[in-house]
């Protein structure tokens, strides 16, 4: 099983770009391996250990998405709200949303930094979000083509097709994908800039100064906070929520994390007895040099132990 348990972490970068979701990469990963341990006795070597667990770990996404729904962002739900807006609507089903997945958990170990950016490139919330408006099948020639770099004949070995149909379905699968917006720069290591950037950011939030915050944002920036379907654009709005209703996170705490590539928070609200508890985990895309959206995910009783965050701050 030690063979099988080297390829964790790639296997589960991949199902999470074909799934959308780090818990049910984690499943179809776990899945795979059992399945591939049981039939290892039987794996005659006719092709390699790696595209033989591939072709299991994909049989099983393309199983798990037969029937599922596709998964979203608040931002494919409707327009921007209001953030004068009172509430933020019935929060929506954990199964609807695209969530963010530990770095660490997809990032192979011993990796070169040009290999760490490859793989951050393609689990940004943006990418991988786009990923999901592609059929899965025309996603997996996709990622497996454009991420992994696998050739057309190894692809359409691993699907048991045609190279001409692998190269119809890339074609398809880069049109829609063009049309998508998959923007925002990959977070790499050792960016004086970025680390410039999250050090004002965290300094502007743990202060609660709104005025330096929005400064930070780009005009047109995005504040959402899945499983609540209400998202905001523009420094009025997000400025209006987060010193109305939003106005509880003041004192909050940051504790860093690295999350689908990109800069993430795990914040933490007082609470009246003293100490802090667990809000959300914030995932900051960025763009230019200034913050592009802010994704406020909210299921903490998930999301803080698979990101190895504490349960309180004292």
């Amino acid at each position: 099983m030690a063979r099988l348990e080297a390829y964790r972490p790639e296997l589960t970068a991949y199902c999470y770009r074909m799934l959308g979701s780090a818990f049910e990469a984690e499943d179809a990963v776990q899945d795979a391996l059992v399945r591939a341990w049981r039939g290892l006795d039987g794996f005659e070597g006719r092709s390699a250990l790696r595209s033989w667990l591939y072709r299991i770990a994909t049989n099983v996404c393309l199983t798990m998405l037969d029937s599922a729904q596709r998964r979203v962002r608040p931002m494919d739900l409707g327009p921007a709200g209001s953030g004068r807006a009172t509430g933020a609507g019935e929060p929506r089903p954990d199964e609807i949303w695209v969530g963010p997945v530990p770095d660490a958990r997809v990032l192979p170990e011993r990796a070169d930094p040009a290999e760490v950016v490859t793989v951050r490139e393609s689990i940004r919330l943006a990418f991988v979000a786009a990923l999901q408006h592609l059929p899965p099948r025309q996603r997996a020639v996709l990622i497996l083509r454009e991420v992994l770099a696998w050739s057309a004949q190894e692809v359409a070995d691993l699907l048991d097709t045609s190279v001409a149909s692998v190269n119809s379905a890339l074609q398809r699968a880069r049109a829609t994908m063009s049309a998508a917006d998959t923007g925002g720069d990959v977070q790499r290591p050792l960016d004086d800039e970025q680390r410039a950037l999250l050090s004002r950011y965290v300094a502007a939030f743990e202060t609660y100064d709104l005025q330096a915050l929005t400064a930070l944002l780009h005009e047109d920036a995005t504040l959402s906070m899945p499983p609540l379907p209400l998202w905001l654009r523009g420094h009025d709005d997000i400025a209006a929520w987060m010193s109305g209703t939003g106005n509880g996170c003041r004192g909050s705490r940051l504790v860093p994390v690295a999350a689908s590539g990109l800069p993430a928070f795990g914040q933490y609200r007082p609470r009246p007895g003293g100490g802090h508890d667990p809000w959300a985990l914030i995932v900051l895309e960025i763009s230019a040099g200034r913050i592009a959206a802010v994704n406020n995910f909210l299921d903490t009783a998930r999301l803080f132990p698979h990101f190895g965050l504490p349960a309180h701050l004292e």
